[in-house]
């Protein structure tokens, strides 16, 4: 069963919620409404191919895992 992110119109907070076929519509977890809007999980935006996910996980040729030297933070 997938998780799903939520922000609230209403009272602008955000939780998660298990979703299935079976589930009555989503309501917000701290007020009950029902004005709720589905986020963009960033787990779905990161997913892709095996390929692509070997890519993001090496680190780069600088000692923080930056791409190129002279891009780390501090």
């Amino acid at each position: 069963m997938p998780i799903f992110e939520y922000r609230c119109r209403d009272c602008g907070r955000s939780f998660e919620t298990i979703v299935n076929s079976s589930s009555p519509r989503t309501v917000c977890k701290s007020c009950g409404s029902k004005k709720v809007e589905q986020l963009l999980s960033v787990f779905a935006v990161a997913g892709g191919t095996s390929t692509s996910a070997a890519a993001v996980s090496e680190p780069g040729p600088c000692a923080c895992g930056a791409p190129r030297r002279g891009m780390c933070g501090g």
